[in-house]
């Protein structure tokens, strides 16, 4: 139609972060719906210590993985096989109950023609480890972080955790891990190069 207006697109506002001191009063609250005296000597200084660890758990918000992504090195030599990574300590909160879970992560990609240092595979489960999300989110974020960074042939992620809002509340069970994966490109439509990546993990 002539004349037309499209539709305003309109962003969701950008949450203000409270200030340290409205978070160390947020965990006094807290304590006291717990049952507890957030005054007595022992949790005086409770408020301060949660708020210094919530800015260590989730240090991830401020951290942009691609960053960490961004030198590459486009020398391989003629590499043209997978660079995997193994056991990388996974310390994570689901944002259910913002609860841990904490387990192992194995990530691979097909280099094309740029490989980055290995330590920045590991800087990027440690990134997105540090926010609140699911396992699955997680799994999905790191191998789309690496996908977009390095355009590489194909991209393996595995995480195998434990949720402690399985095993300390709720149903209680213990030792029940959760399972993910995520395979992009070549390791998608390779079963051949999938169920290799999943045997050098130590899942085949």
């Amino acid at each position: 139609m002539t004349g037309a207006q499209k539709p305003r697109v309109v962003k969701p506002a950008t949450p203000t972060r409270p200030s340290r001191e409205e978070a160390m009063d947020a965990v006094k609250v807290l304590l006291a719906w717990a049952g507890d005296d957030p005054s007595r000597e022992g949790l005086k200084d409770t408020p301060r210590r949660v708020v210094d660890a919530y800015e260590e758990w989730f240090g991830g918000y401020g951290k942009d993985p691609a960053e960490d992504l961004s030198r590459t090195f486009d020398e391989v030599h003629g590499y043209d096989d997978i660079v995997m990574l193994k056991n990388i300590d996974v310390s994570s909160h689901c944002e259910h109950h913002m609860a841990p879970f904490l387990g192992k992560a194995f990530v691979a990609y097909m280099p094309t023609n740029r490989v980055v240092g290995i330590s920045k595979i590991a800087r990027v489960v440690e990134i997105f480890s540090r926010r609140l999300q699911t396992q699955e989110t997680l799994t999905a974020q790191i191998a789309d972080a690496i996908t977009e960074a390095l355009r590489p042939a194909g991209v393996a992620v595995l995480i195998d955790a434990e949720h402690q809002c399985m095993t300390t509340r709720g149903v209680h069970h213990h030792d029940v891990t959760t399972l993910t994966t995520q395979f992009t490109g070549v390791f998608k439509t390779d079963l051949n190069l999938q169920n290799r990546f999943l045997r050098m993990a130590g899942y085949s």
